[in-house]
């Protein structure tokens, strides 16, 4: 009986101790708690429901693990990036990448005049220029002096294919003009503001400089200055130009000036000679007012004073005892427009428009291309040494 009483015993013990053994391998399993929906929408901002996660985390349920099944992992989140802190620099690019970007929105422009030389002969003259696709609609921004007097115009793409071009606008004071092609599959540039630029700041040209076959020319330079002015004519200046030293060569005219983010800000036009590389670019925030106009009326809208401007010279300053060394003296007054109806005269030399200092016809025509027909403008003028002032409406210009 004993013997028994002893088995039974042992058996028992044996039982007891396989169950203790069984509940503590249950309590070394814990489970990542997943936050209920009522406290992710008590959570007022992304750190909120980061320290909720965390709080979360933090308490170790019992969980029951059907036999045969891995436990959870116990993976801890990624840290949440911190978008403020990317680098503002991630826009830029290299120029190789500027480039291949740029490329297929640059096209080639080739123009043929018929000249009448001696004799009465006629002898064909061509020119090659540059331009940038405004749109896909087929209208390119080029040079005036590009396309001016051109009696045939052919534009070609950067994959090789050519086509006719039509005028669509141009205007010569600014040397802008829009032409347009019928084409499928065009790229059209990306365009930046152009009032954003800095001296020193690198920038890439981009043209056909010199004809030369292959495909755009890239040169690389920075901003030399800005808001520059050079004359044109005795009665013609352009303003507010930027200055490079990328190189621009015959053939760049009209082509894109890129910053390195890939965006026209300019067009490229001018080289002076001797200058050892100094080149000009038209501002591309100018260039969309005259865009603008071209596409909508096709043509500028100026407003119209009624005058042939002069641009004030140290001769001309000390011959009329001009108190000043920047203006514009009025050469001349058109019959039945603002400035004869006004009382202005020859040899009045306009300093200041609504507030605004004009210190060369440059300037004058910036003004005329800001203020459309029928604005008012105050006109403060010198007469014999004398400051006065008068008021006019602006007048369309003729044809």
């Amino acid at each position: 009986m004993n013997k028994v009483v002893g088995i039974l015993l042992i058996i028992l013990w044996l039982l007891v101790a396989c169950n203790q053994r069984e509940n503590t391998a249950q309590l070394t399993i814990t489970e990542i708690s997943t936050p209920s929906i009522e406290r992710l929408k008590k959570a007022s901002s992304e750190e909120d429901k980061l320290l909720l996660s965390s709080a979360d985390r933090d308490i170790e349920t019992p969980a029951e693990v059907a036999p045969g099944v891995p436990p959870p992992l116990d993976i801890s989140p990624s840290a949440i990036a911190d978008l403020i802190s990317v680098s503002q620099n991630d826009d830029a690019m290299t120029t190789v990448e500027v480039v291949r970007e740029l490329a297929p929105s640059v096209v080639q422009i080739s123009t043929d005049t018929a000249v009448i030389r001696l004799a009465n002969q006629i002898v064909p003259q061509t020119g090659v220029g540059s331009g940038i696709i405004l749109d896909k609609a087929g209208n390119i921004l080029t040079n005036n002096h590009v396309v001016e007097g051109a009696d045939l115009v052919t534009v070609t793409l950067n994959d090789g294919r050519s086509y006719p071009a039509i005028l669509v606008g141009s205007d010569n004071i600014t040397d802008l003009a829009v032409i347009k092609i019928s084409a499928a599959k065009l790229n059209p540039a990306k365009f930046g503001k152009s009032s954003d630029l800095q001296v020193g700041e690198d920038v890439i040209a981009v043209g056909h400089a010199l004809g030369l076959k292959g495909g755009p020319t890239v040169s690389k330079g920075v901003v030399s200055a800005l808001e520059r002015t050079i004359q044109t004519d005795a009665q013609k200046a352009m303003v507010d130009l930027i200055q490079t030293d990328a190189s621009i060569n015959p053939g760049n005219s009209g082509g894109p000036l890129a910053n390195s983010r890939g965006e026209v800000i300019g067009i490229n036009t001018a080289i002076i000679d001797g200058s050892n590389g100094i080149g000009f670019a038209i501002n591309i925030d100018d260039a969309h007012v005259v865009v603008d106009q071209i596409l909508a009326f096709g043509n500028v809208r100026r407003g119209f004073l009624g005058i042939t401007p002069f641009n004030v010279t140290d001769s001309i300053r000390e011959q009329i005892n001009l108190p000043v060394s920047d203006g514009v003296i009025i050469a001349g007054v058109v019959n039945g427009f603002p400035a004869e109806e006004s009382g202005l005269q020859p040899e009045d030399v306009i300093v200041m428009l609504n507030k605004i200092s004009i210190e060369n016809s440059g300037d004058l025509s910036k003004f005329l291309l800001d203020n459309p027909p029928g604005s008012e403008v105050e006109v403060r003028f010198y007469r014999r040494g004398e400051l006065k002032n008068v008021e006019l409406v602006l007048a369309d210009k003729p044809e």
